[in-house]
């Protein structure tokens, strides 16, 4: 077993390596392009040393595709295993970002650079882990109010999407206000409808595009605006709904903000302790620390955490009840290691490593992101034989990685033997970055490791989960939207063990 240095100097070789191992993929665009999009690289004449790539234009309706190879960004039809490592590297106009957010927003954790993204980003690690015990508890608390949720139901079929994304966005309402929302809240519920209905529409903008729909059509206005922003922000489309969305989900946060009434060295949560540092540095010019970043970098926790978490524990339901001998044996490991009434906790996980090594392959399988979030790079940079330009928006390919064949035998079929050494240990590996790596990987990965095993094990601590077909008709391929993957719906039945 590597050290953890050793194992993270090859995680980030491995990272470079992703980046431009291969591009093939399609990238559409729509619209007229008066300013005309580029795409870095697009011709080796424009820089000898640039990564090549076979870029070709096709009209199609009122607008231009991209054509780098064969096959198409952010839909079902992506052939990985054609693509191996790829990476997408793409500049569009003056904003170099398909993420979809007004430039002119405030900056928080997720979207910002430079020394706002280095004060906010240290102090939310910091935040998070002198909160880790105590989130642990509100995760333990969440765990039990859904035992509770699913013994009202009786043992009748659920589809279980909505019941976990009230727990993973209760535990973060937990992190970020200090108090969770009881699951019936009016206010609580119209807040996951709007963070579920920004993800449904961001999904919706990749899909359409990429499947072809008509210049003119209402998904088309939502890719294109980061090529035109100013032109669109004046016209109808569902961009509209996302940027209504959005201001309603930082009025419900801003409301809760002035709820806060934060005592000296005992912050409850992240705003807390967001409202002490500012206290703190109001006297600093140069403090990335505000009401308004206050709210987005909040926002950020939730558009990042919620959904995320919700879909790997729907999808881990899934993989359980499609191979049942895998959750007797999880279900053994749990009886064996935490019992039958004791609270689970995330040190319970180092002596369970067939458990482990399920929620690993759960992550792999699933691959979450298969495409990552974009990344800019800040420099000039020489990789291999090819020179990456400064400010080069960048994706580079998590599922190339977790499905590699060479590390991954197999790597389609779903096998929690692949994180188990002969011996029956947790086997570690560099491939294995659900979360990213580096400065930018995933800030809540810890707090959702711990929701994640802790809803996992208080699950199956009382429940047998019981699918309503045959486990074998059951589908674990996942649906590919606009920057992440979810499994297929699908319902169950929870049989109780005692």
């Amino acid at each position: 077993m590597l050290p953890d240095s050793a194992l993270q100097q090859q995680q980030q070789q491995l990272w470079f390596s992703l980046v431009f191992h291969s591009i093939e993929t399609e990238v559409p665009f729509w619209g007229s392009f008066s300013e005309g999009p580029s795409v870095s690289w697009a011709s080796n004449e424009a820089c000898c040393d640039c990564p090549p790539c076979n870029v070709g234009w096709e009209p199609v309706g009122g607008g231009s595709r991209i054509s780098v190879g064969q096959h198409q960004l952010g839909v079902s039809s992506v052939s990985w295993e054609a693509c191996g490592g790829v990476a997408v590297v793409v500049s569009v106009g003056s904003w170099p970002s398909v993420v979809f957010l007004p430039p002119s927003w405030p900056p928080g954790i997720g979207f910002s650079n430079g020394e706002t993204w280095r004060q906010l980003r240290q102090f939310a690690t910091a935040t998070l882990c002198s909160l880790e015990e105590r989130i642990q508890e509100r995760i333990q608390e969440e765990a039990g109010f859904l035992v509770e949720s699913l013994w009202s139901m009786k043992g009748r079929p659920l589809d279980p999407s909505r019941l976990l994304s009230r727990v993973t966005t209760n535990i973060l309402c937990s992190v970020a206000f200090g108090s969770r929302f009881d699951y019936e809240d009016e206010e609580f519920l119209r807040f996951i409808h709007l963070l579920e209905e920004n993800a449904r529409l961001q999904s919706c903008t990749m899909t359409k595009a990429c499947s072809g729909a008509a210049a003119g059509a209402t998904g088309n206005h939502r890719w294109v605006y980061n090529v035109f922003p100013s032109v669109l922000d004046y016209c109808p489309g569902s961009h509209q709904t996302i940027f209504k969305n959005t201001n309603e989900l930082k009025q419900f946060i801003s409301r809760r903000v002035k709820k806060e009434a934060p005592q000296p060295g005992t912050p409850r949560g992240f705003i807390d302790a967001f409202l002490l540092k500012m206290e703190q540095e109001k006297w600093n010019s140069r403090s990335a620390f505000s009401p308004q970043s206050l709210e987005r970098s909040t926002l950020d926790l939730f558009v990042a955490g919620a959904e995320s978490t919700s879909l790997v524990l729907k999808y881990m339901l899934l993989a359980l009840m499609k191979y049942p001998e895998v959750q007797e044996k999880v279900r053994q490991d749990i009886d064996r290691v935490i019992g039958p009434s004791q609270t689970p906790c995330l040190a319970d996980l180092s002596q369970m490593p067939y458990t482990d090594a399920v929620i690993h392959e759960v992550h792999r399988s699933l691959a979450l992101v298969p495409l990552n979030v974009p990344h800019a790079v800040t420099k000039d940079t020489l990789f291999r034989q090819y020179l990456i330009p400064k400010g080069t928006t960048i994706f580079p390919a998590l599922k190339a990685s977790l499905y590699d064949k060479a590390e991954f035998p197999h790597p389609e079929r779903f096998d929690p033997g692949h994180f188990l050494d002969g011996k029956g240990a947790l086997r570690k590996s560099e491939f294995f970055i659900p979360f990213s790596i580096g400065q930018r990987a995933c800030l809540g990965e810890r707090m959702a490791s711990v929701t994640i095993f802790v809803c996992l094990a208080t699950l199956l601590q009382h429940f047998r989960l019981r699918p309503h077909v045959p486990p074998e008709e059951l589908d674990l391929s996942p649906t590919v939207g606009f920057l992440t993957t979810a499994p297929k719906p699908y319902q169950l039945s929870l049989d109780p063990r005692w």
